[in-house]
């Protein structure tokens, strides 16, 4: 197998595939830096063009595309608040305080390098466990499953709120906005209203930007016009490569990121979205600081973009060995294999090993080649943004906001969604109501009903089938974990105060 790996390595280093690399991670920068578009959009489009190419080119671009637009969400989660890709959410939470604080520039730094080790360490276990880890794959069914994403959501709640209460409700909204729409199971609509264009639900991207661009661009709005010098250096950016010897501090959060990431891109459905979430909670539970956490800390960049980086070359192991994708980018890619007549299973790292190994050397120089393009492209380029004065800015947000929004399906229905979410997420912050349980009952609250019904469809209305399995307990017991703590510690607080004379 390793022999195979090595024997691929001259090919890849053609001209003309290094090159589809490169062009790739370029095209997904600027792909996930515009939100509203996705990865999983690019490459959906790209696969026509790749019928003449050859397999490696063709994939090379997938790759580079696929760690390209990963990163580049995160650049307008730190320039203006607005996650690129559903994954930068978690970014945004550390990144957007210190670009107000005028260390954007170097929030895109730590970025941009968290990303690309992500990358690294997600790829270097694609090319040398990918066999042996799509064994674990296995131990995760629907009951499984819906324990992850129940840990997800109990996480986000009880670690990141301060409030458990309102951290509760806005969970408990964003998992009713997950059920809009017709019900995969049973086929019957849910609480459409008779609109035809909620049937497929609500687009996360029309509710990432109404949460998360309108209310603050509407701030901006507010701000009185300033037009100072000053403002020009606000960006703080300075050389990549004299920033990284002061990032080394963060090791111990890309290291504990990088597993995250890699172990929930390996679980079929999870996400990096899902990844950059429960990273971002541990580290912040391991920090010696947790209160500067969303206040502007470095760090909760760092593990938010190694772990939905980590997730990039994962996601590929169940595909690649079981045919199984882990992510909706990933089943696009494997429809790219197949239509250059490579079928994704065991039998492929037989049939054709110079095509699969190479693939998994252009995750690895993508993943490479994003310290050496994406820093410039963001620092210098992307970053020049929050030069505009700010009432401007907030007008342009406003105006980008509305023509993506209206790009997705070409309908003013989702325009008046989205001014319906911002308008919701302008009171909730208003009302201290934590937005990020929101996005993660969205993005969990369907996967979760999903995974419950078919465990217990399996079990017969079983519902012992939920917890049958070592792993189901093991997970349960980390749930409780997470859900006690903070209220044990709340409880030892009060007593102590009240034996305080």
């Amino acid at each position: 197998m390793y022999g195979a790996l090595l024997d691929a390595l001259p090919e890849v280093l053609g001209w003309a595939n290094l090159l589809a690399v490169v062009v790739g991670v370029l095209s997904g920068i600027c792909v996930g830096a515009l939100p509203g578009l996705s990865a999983t959009m690019a490459i959906s489009v790209l696969i026509p063009f790749t019928f003449g190419m050859s397999p490696l080119v063709a994939l090379g671009m997938m790759a580079g595309i696929y760690n390209g637009a990963m990163y580049g969400g995160s650049i307008p989660a730190v320039l203006l608040r607005i996650p690129g890709t559903p994954a930068a959410v978690a970014t945004s939470f550390d990144g957007y305080p210190m670009a107000q604080k005028g260390r954007g520039g170097y929030a895109l730094q730590v970025a941009v390098v968290s990303s690309a080790l992500g990358g690294i360490a997600s790829a270097i276990v694609l090319m040398l466990l990918a066999p042996p880890l799509a064994k674990v794959t296995l131990l995760f069914g629907p009951a499984e499953i819906f324990w992850v994403a129940v840990f997800g959501m109990s996480s986000i709640v009880f670690l990141l709120s301060g409030d458990i209460v309102k951290g509760l409700m806005s969970a408990a909204f964003g998992v009713f906005v997950s059920l809009i729409g017709a019900d995969t199971i049973s086929g019957y609509d849910r609480f459409t209203f008779g609109r035809l264009e909620l049937l497929d639900g609500i687009n996360i991207i029309v509710l990432l930007v109404g949460l998360y661009a309108l209310p603050p661009a509407v701030g901006l709005l507010e701000e009185p016009k300033d037009i100072d010098a000053s403002n020009a250096t606000r960006l703080s950016t300075g050389s990549i490569w004299s920033a990284i010897p002061g990032m080394l501090g963060y090791w111990k959060t890309w290291l504990r990121s990088a597993i995250i990431g890699i172990f929930v891109g390996i679980l079929p459905g999870a996400g990096g979205s899902m990844a950059a979430f429960l990273s971002w909670n541990e580290a912040r539970r391991a920090s010696s600081n947790p209160d500067e956490w969303g206040h502007g800390e470095p760090e909760g960049v760092a593990a938010a973009e190694t772990a939905n980086n980590a997730d990039t070359a994962s996601a590929m192991i169940p595909a690649l060995t079981l045919g199984i994708p882990g992510t909706a980018v990933a089943a696009v890619m494997l429809g790219g294999l197949l239509i250059h007549g490579l079928q994704p299973g065991p039998m492929l790292f037989r049939s054709n090993p110079e095509i699969v190994f190479g693939f998994m050397w252009q995750f690895l120089f993508a993943a490479i080649l994003l310290i050496f393009l994406g820093g410039s492209l963001a620092t210098n380029s992307f970053a020049q943004v929050l030069r505009l004065p700010r009432p401007i800015l907030g007008a342009i947000i406003i105006a980008l906001v509305f023509i993506g929004v209206y790009s997705i399906n070409g309908r003013m229905f989702d325009v008046y969604l989205t001014l319906g979410f911002g308008v919701i997420g302008y009171f909730m912050e208003k009302l201290k109501f934590p937005l990020p349980p929101v996005v993660l009952g969205l993005i969990l609250g369907k996967f979760a009903e999903e995974n419950l019904r078919l465990a217990l469809r399996i079990g017969r209305g079983d519902w012992s089938v939920l917890w049958s399995s070592t792993t189901s307990l093991i997970i349960i017991g980390l749930t409780l974990i997470v859900v006690l703590m903070p209220i044990l510690r709340q409880q030892v607080a009060k007593r102590r105060a009240a034996r305080q004379p």
